[in-house]
């Protein structure tokens, strides 16, 4: 009975330090804006290529400077490929699309933005402000929309930013009246 006790606990406590491991083996980032802090989970296991893409952008201090250009309250917030004056910066190749990776764009999940083209994604991501199954794999095109982390921390930023007002310009159309500017994104190292 001890052994078949034993047993558990081992099985048990493998299970729960497999669970740990797989967790702190999830990229966590702070991104610092102009209305506050929003911290990030991305998960390299379901989506390694576009994590690998975004943290290529995050360690270049490509965010850095970059605002939210397309806002839509109940919908989503866009950011990451133009300046404040809405220059568009030059980028990297395109990932391929990951979207078939089990991850869904609910409200706080982290997705890649892109054209029409299905693997057209390069620097600009969203976080979905409402739960988006249309978005998800397979999506209207067969595609859909590559999801690769979520928010953990930060709603209230992302409700706050989703709540502006918005306007048309330069043919940009859901823009901030006002910049949300993206000041930093850099990864949070654990302090175990």
């Amino acid at each position: 009975m001890n052994r078949v006790i034993a047993r558990l606990m081992m099985t048990a406590l493998l299970g729960l330090a497999m669970t740990t491991a797989v967790a702190e083996s999830d990229t966590r980032l702070l991104m610092k804006t102009s209305l506050g802090d929003i911290e990030l989970s991305l998960d390299a296991e379901k989506a390694p290529r576009t994590v690998a893409n975004f943290l290529r952008y995050v360690d270049e201090g490509f965010y850095v400077g970059t605002i939210f250009h397309r806002v839509i309250s109940g919908f989503m917030i866009q950011g990451g490929g133009f300046t404040v004056d809405l220059d568009r910066k030059q980028t990297h190749e395109p990932v391929r699309n990951e979207a078939n990776n089990g991850l869904k764009n609910s409200r706080g999940a982290i997705a890649m933005a892109r054209t029409n083209a299905p693997h057209s994604a390069t620097a600009q991501f969203f976080i979905n402000h409402a739960d988006n199954g249309n978005l998800d794999y397979p999506g209207s095109d067969g595609w859909g929309y590559a999801v690769f982390g979520r928010v953990t921390r930060g709603m209230e930023v992302v409700d706050k930013i989703a709540d502006v007002y918005t306007t048309s310009t330069n043919g940009m159309r859901n823009v901030p009246e006002q910049a949300i500017v993206i000041e930093s994104v850099e990864r949070i190292v654990n302090s175990n």
